[in-house]
């Protein structure tokens, strides 16, 4: 908090922080998860049914909606940052992710340099931390595991607000708690559809 010097950094900071740094656990992950598909179908994304083995999280037509919350919310952010041409690849032409079984064709469809993969990485984390911090989720989990604090003693400030700004610049911070994707960031709550 203390390397924040915009009043928006630390405003965003504070939600994260004021939620769980520890995962929720059976019937509170699946209600979770429903809110992250919730949100997932206000965006168009197509999820595919129970029981479907899945080889992607995002095979270029359908979500695994059969996850954990926070990695649902992070390929709906992944969705929302991608153009209409990435969003039909396997994993966003961004390369395996962690839970890819498939690595080769994943690997296969990357059409991103890995500079480019490691900026769309970062801000579909951080959008997805915002999404879980939104939901009342335990997005401090989320800003933990995915090393947000790395270099905190020498830049993890700047690359928070960097990556927040340039979310903010392109108009993605939207209103995840009504489980759709209308932008609402600059409208006043009782305005929110």
């Amino acid at each position: 908090m203390a390397g924040l010097d915009d009043p928006f950094s630390r405003r965003i900071f504070r939600r994260i922080r004021a939620t769980s740094p520890d995962r929720a656990t059976d019937f509170e992950a699946e209600q979770h998860r429903r809110a992250a598909l919730s949100l997932a179908g206000g965006f168009g994304m197509a999820i595919h049914p129970e029981r479907t083995q899945c080889l992607y999280n995002w095979d270029g037509t359908a979500l695994n909606g059969a996850t954990e919350a926070y990695v649902i919310l992070h390929e709906i952010a992944h969705f929302a940052l991608a153009p209409p041409e990435r969003r039909r690849l396997i994993d966003f032409g961004l390369g395996p992710g962690p839970d890819t079984i498939d690595r080769t064709a994943a690997e296969t469809a990357a059409v991103l340099a890995m500079l480019d993969r490691e900026e769309d990485e970062a801000a579909a984390s951080l959008l997805g931390i915002i999404w879980e911090a939104e939901l009342g989720q335990p997005a401090l989990a989320s800003f933990l595991d995915q090393n947000w604090l790395e270099a905190l003693d020498r830049s993890a400030a700047a690359h928070f607000t960097s990556v927040l700004l340039a979310l903010r610049q392109r108009r993605l911070l939207i209103r995840a708690s009504h489980g759709r994707a209308d932008r609402a960031e600059h409208r006043r709550p009782h305005q929110a559809a």
